[in-house]
């Protein structure tokens, strides 16, 4: 996107900015590279993603960051009870153990949600300076390669390339 239509959809929401966060904006699309934004609390660093969603026409997917989020309540969860009565349900059937671990019993949380997408989205990453240093590894190391391995279901690689917004108040 040029500088000047994103300058014409920023006016349109609304968002207050100065040219050289228009700027920065622009680039990082360009790029599609990550944007980190650090501010205090309150200054719009959360709204921007959401303006640059509605200015790129994309959903808004967004990961809350707090002390103690781990994988795989950012990345996925199994479908446990669907699991469980599937097992029930099967019992005498030919069924493979790896039956289980499929599409069907897989829940999507935010970060995965947003690489498996079909139309490219916004990944908001919020508060990223709440999390602990595990989970930024990982997280670094997801946003380099997007991609990533679910060891029951295998590597799974970005459909499309979110437009990756974290934000920090350090």
């Amino acid at each position: 996107m040029k500088l000047e239509l994103l300058k014409k959809k920023m006016d349109e929401a609304g968002y207050i900015y100065d040219d050289t966060m228009a700027t920065v904006l622009a680039v990082s699309l360009q790029l599609e590279r990550p944007l980190l934004i650090e501010g205090a609390a309150g200054v719009g660093k959360t709204e921007i993603a959401k303006v640059m969603a509605a200015a790129l026409d994309r959903d808004l997917v967004r990961l809350q960051c707090y002390e103690g989020l781990d994988e795989s309540k950012a990345l996925y969860e199994w479908n446990y009870q669907k699991q469980l009565l599937a097992i029930q349900i099967g019992m005498g059937e030919d069924r493979q153990p790896g039956d289980l671990f499929s599409d069907e019993y897989l829940l999507e949380r935010p970060l995965l949600k947003s690489i498996r997408s079909e139309k490219p989205v916004v990944l908001l990453i919020d508060e990223i300076d709440k999390a602990d240093e595990e989970f930024e590894a990982f997280l670094l190391e997801l946003l380099s390669e997007m991609q990533v391995t679910i060891p029951e279901f295998g590597t799974v690689k970005a459909k499309t390339l979110p437009f990756v917004v974290l934000t920090s108040n350090r």
